[in-house]
């Protein structure tokens, strides 16, 4: 067998694996000119080579193996399957684009987290005076029960998720806690964005506030909430309406997480006119 190649030999030469010449020889892509009786080695031809090499091209264009049996059996010219070869391009750019969306999801979930576990350690969990810059944020004005803002940050999330910069809050236009007909905006910091029939971009006015980081159930909130009002009172000090909530650390995008660790800052602007 002069003119031919062992398949240690033909691997050599075409750069494929002994064992992807052997499966693509069970698949029926690459079959062996001859197979010897009772040893079962595999020898293959000079004109086997070229087909070797674009069978090993297509794959590497990830197309699959049985894709690559059909148009090896049925081809034998590039311009025959710029069809195919364009199909594969348009599947590949679209499979970037998720990467791409999937790899910005894993950042902010990464920063999310990391910045809330900071934030838990370096907060005295006692009542402060910060100041608050104006923000812009995206919102959507709801009512309803408390919990169903979730349904609010998904809407945003959807519409605006590239353009957020910050954490998830709450303004709550009551004066009053309601169980079931509260007033209240589920709000999102941004970069840029424009309003829709349903979402609202506004800036958030910044300001002088108190503010008090709440670790633990939402349910438990209220003793947090007695805190910050007292300290408002003890130092004759008004806060505006709408009050906030930022969410450092709650359920999480994949898993709900130990409710005994959300960290929820309360934060009430001071009213200037009124000290």
């Amino acid at each position: 067998m002069a003119d031919m190649f062992s398949i240690g030999e033909f691997s050599k030469i075409t750069g494929l694996t002994i064992k992807s010449l052997r499966f693509y020889h069970e698949q029926g892509v690459l079959t062996p000119t001859h197979v010897e009786t009772g040893s079962g080695y595999r020898y293959y031809s000079e004109s086997q080579i070229d087909l070797a090499r674009v069978i090993a091209q297509l794959r590497a264009l990830e197309f699959t193996v049985a894709e690559v049996r059909e148009m090896v059996s049925e081809h034998d010219d590039d311009a025959d399957i710029l069809e195919r070869l364009a199909s594969q391009r348009s599947a590949i750019k679209s499979r970037i684009k998720r990467d791409r969306e999937i790899a910005g999801l894993l950042d902010r979930i990464i920063t999310h987290e990391t910045e809330a576990t900071r934030t838990m350690n370096q907060s005295t969990y006692a009542v402060e005076e910060k100041e608050f810059a104006p923000c812009l944020i995206a919102s959507i004005r709801m009512k309803g029960a408390y919990h169903e803002c979730g349904k609010g940050f998904a809407k945003i999330g959807r519409k605006l998720g590239r353009f957020i910069q910050g954490k998830p809050m709450l303004l709550h236009h009551d004066s009053e806690y309601k169980e079931h007909d509260a007033d209240f905006e589920a709000c999102m910091p941004i970069k840029r964005g424009d309003s829709t029939d349903e979402i609202t971009v506004k800036e958030l006015p910044g300001g002088r506030a108190l503010s008090l980081m709440h670790l633990g159930p939402y349910e438990d909130i209220g003793r947090s909430y007695e805190r910050i009002i007292s300290h408002a009172k003890e130092h004759n000090l008004r806060y505006q309406s709408p009050t906030r909530e930022i969410y450092h650390k709650g359920p999480g995008m994949i898993f709900k997480g130990n409710p005994k660790k959300y960290l929820t800052e309360i934060v009430f602007l001071i009213d200037n006119k009124a000290t």
